[in-house]
């Protein structure tokens, strides 16, 4: 008698746990969906970024010299890191003469891990702790199928657009974790988000890279550090070298890929003359060399 109480109050406990869940759940959606109908009508205060230590990747050009021209407009200290030095030095250059603020370049190949850690320690020590990570660097196998595709452009487009991205936030996470204070940037693609012809490594690598970033913004609302913030930003074609002579077409197609090649991701790669890789050998500049063997020793 005695186990059939304690049993009966259980069984009652749970029931009332998941009507709790439930409401809880009711109450939660409707103040989210409430909050995103009203950011549609009053927008948020910008952040403010100014005295922040930002660190972008792929920063040479493209995409990536466009983020550190305008977030060195609002007062931030620029790292820049690509693998293509002369073309850094060149943005660096401008950078500093158009604009009051600090930048540093680095030489830095994000495809490798060993990289990745040597470059960054080398900031830690020269610049100071990064507070802004965009993960930007990014590359494109280019005008192949899959099968065709080179092994080693495949595993390069893997390893930049994707693994890189755990590489850097081992590297300056750790800092932001301690202060509860920094924000990470994913820039993925829409090609992250579903798939394309002719881009099956290069789509692959952006889902994982968004899977990745979401998964750490979860980990993160977990361990209670509200004030690390997260964003993932997925563009669609934007006219840069990476893309050069990509095109989209505007004719629908049958149910399930109507949006798909209503936005030309069946034959957008049709006429690509983009850059499938970096066609400058990686070389660290000599000011780096130094300071890395200073640092070993």
């Amino acid at each position: 008698m005695h186990n059939q109480v304690i049993q009966c109050f259980e069984r009652l406990f749970i029931k009332l746990r998941s009507v709790k869940d439930f409401i809880e759940l009711i109450i939660g959606a409707t103040f989210y969906f409430f909050e995103a109908f009203v950011r549609l009508l009053v927008q948020p205060a910008r952040k403010d970024v100014e005295g922040e230590i930002v660190l972008i990747t792929g920063a040479a050009h493209g995409i990536g010299k466009l983020i550190a021209e305008e977030l060195g407009r609002l007062g931030v200290t620029l790292v820049l890191w690509d693998v293509n030095w002369e073309a850094l030095e060149k943005t660096s250059k401008e950078l500093r003469r158009m604009l009051d603020v600090r930048v540093y370049a680095y030489a830095c190949d994000c495809s490798r891990r060993t990289e990745v850690y040597k470059v960054a320690d080398l900031v830690k020590r020269e610049v100071g702790d990064v507070s802004i990570l965009v993960n930007n660097a990014g590359v494109v196998t280019g005008k192949y199928t899959f099968t065709e595709a080179p092994d080693n452009l495949v595993d390069r487009t893997l390893r930049v657009n994707a693994a890189a991205h755990f590489w850097t936030y081992k590297a300056f996470l750790p800092a932001m974790t301690a202060r509860n204070h920094g924000h990470l940037v994913c820039i993925a693609c829409h090609g992250g988000l579903f798939a394309m012809n002719g881009l099956a490594d290069y789509c692959a690598s952006k889902f994982a890279a968004i899977g990745f970033a979401e998964s750490i913004a979860l980990e993160l609302l977990v361990l209670k550090r509200e004030g690390i913030k997260t964003t993932i930003v997925c563009p669609y074609l934007i006219n840069t070298t990476m893309f050069g002579g990509c095109q989209t077409n505007f004719m629908p197609a049958k149910l399930g890929i109507i949006f798909v090649n209503f936005f030309g991701g069946l034959d957008l790669m049709d006429r690509f003359r983009g850059i499938p890789v970096p066609t400058v050998s990686y070389k660290r500049p000599q000011r780096q060399r130094e300071n890395s063997v200073l640092g070993e020793t």
